[in-house]
């Protein structure tokens, strides 16, 4: 059957891959919710009130699987990484409570309001509880990604006598500047997957005749809002997220560039294949110079190769590393490009009637979350192998008391499972989709 460790991290990262599918898409509509709620309330138009009812729906769905796809990994933590929990939940496991009493429930305590209770509490109430529901949705996400941060950058924590971490400082926790840069280029990744799913729904309801006017001020705000989205990620978050690693995990950076040699104008690499037995990277295409500007801030910066460190400080996937990273950037680009066309084609008016541009906003919103899941891909595998940066190694954090074969089971039952909650998902939000934001279809 293999090594248990190997079988605990992949069924650990198909979890975890799996359930960020829909917490980065409710992170998103949160945003959106709130925004057509703003629009409503200035202008007085019932399109934008309708449109911030039809999201809160598609939120409602993707928030009760991501729960439901969240619950395992709780239980991973217990069983699989029983070591790991046991010499850090001392530190991670304040931010994990906090994420769960505060966040967690002021988010479905008011999406519940959001869903059932417009008619109730009335329409300014209705406003302050898409606010609520926002704050939560985004509060929980920077929980998370704070204990995520401690693993790549530990701060805050002492040792104790018998080998745990313990939080000591609580504020230097919390406020870690790697979880500020990291939260930040991970929710703007959220909303770049919310805009293009806004924009795609819209998109189709346009190509169709459907709910024309409700199509059209969905066009406008998923396209501008987008493409700044896009711009964020890209800079300044993705380059203070690159220069980070480029101080703290510099063996990281040099395998995500596919990079076994130092040395000042290092290039950064568009394409190519990493070639572990000679050591090169295969076919490159690349600029000189770049890769040490970008990383440093000059173009003569030394940027160290994978050769300057111990082979047992290497990540342990490389070329996955390698190709997640690359495909994680180019989708960006890409997303800059598509967001800026569409943007200019809005302005001069013509967004509407370009068809062959509707079709590609149409059925380009599944890249935003290969690209959310390749960055995450590039973030874990890059930190290997360790689980605590420069503390606590991957091997040392599974529990042996749980064998491969039990693993390899439940893995199995965990994917049986995800594919029924993804026809069921899908099916509700296409149902909703076809509904539309109205009960009849405009000129219908």
């Amino acid at each position: 059957m293999g090594d248990p460790l190997f079988w605990h991290r992949l069924q650990f990262g198909f979890t975890v891959a799996y359930h960020y599918l829909y917490p980065q898409l409710t992170m998103g509509l949160a945003l959106f919710i709130v925004v057509f709620k703003l629009l409503g309330r200035s202008s007085g138009n019932e399109v934008y009130r309708d449109m911030a009812r039809f999201w809160i729906r598609i939120f409602g769905i993707n928030f009760a699987v991501g729960v439901v796809t969240g619950i395992p990994m709780e239980f991973q933590f217990g069983t699989n990484w029983a070591r790991f929990s046991h010499l850090s939940g001392g530190v991670i496991g304040q931010t994990l409570a906090m994420e769960g009493l505060f966040a967690f429930f002021l988010e479905s305590t008011f999406l519940g309001l959001l869903i059932w209770g417009e008619q109730k509490i009335g329409p300014k109430l209705h406003d302050l509880a898409a606010w609520a529901l926002f704050a939560g949705s985004w509060l929980s996400g920077y929980f998370i990604i704070v204990s995520n941060a401690f693993m790549q950058h530990p701060v805050g924590y002492t040792m104790a006598p018998d080998g745990t971490f313990q939080l000591a400082r609580f504020w230097t926790y919390l406020l870690n500047p790697w979880a500020i840069v990291e939260y930040l280029h991970n929710m703007m990744g959220a909303v770049v997957t919310g805009s293009f799913f806004v924009t795609a729904v819209a998109a189709y309801w346009t190509l169709k005749g459907l709910y024309v006017e409700h199509a059209r001020k969905t066009l406008q705000v998923g396209v501008a809002v987008g493409l700044l989205a896009s711009l964020l990620v890209a800079f300044p978050t993705g380059d203070q997220q690159g220069k980070l690693v480029a101080k703290h995990q510099p063996v990281s950076l040099a395998a995500m560039e596919g990079r076994f040699q130092s040395g000042t104008y290092a290039e950064l690499n568009f394409i190519g294949q990493p070639n572990l037995a000679e050591q090169k990277l295969d076919n490159p295409i690349r600029m000189p110079g770049l890769l040490s500007f970008i990383a440093y801030g000059s173009f003569s910066s030394n940027v160290k190769g994978l050769n300057d460190f111990p082979q047992e400080h290497w990540p342990t996937n490389i070329e996955l590393l390698y190709y997640s990273f690359h495909i994680m950037v180019g989708l960006g680009t890409l997303f800059i490009g598509i967001m800026g066309l569409a943007l200019l084609f809005l302005w001069k008016g013509r967004l509407e009637r370009t068809r062959p541009l509707l079709w590609v906003l149409m059925l380009a919103f599944p890249f935003p979350f290969i690209a959310n899941t390749a960055g995450w891909m590039v973030t874990e595998l890059g930190r290997q192998p360790w689980l605590i940066y420069g503390l606590l190694r991957t091997s040392a954090g599974s529990s042996h008391l749980v064998h491969a074969g039990q693993t390899v089971f439940t893995s199995l039952g965990f994917a049986g499972l995800y594919i029924v909650l993804w026809f069921l998902s899908a099916f509700l939000i296409l149902r909703e989709i076809s509904h539309g934001p109205t009960a009849t279809p405009a000129g219908h």
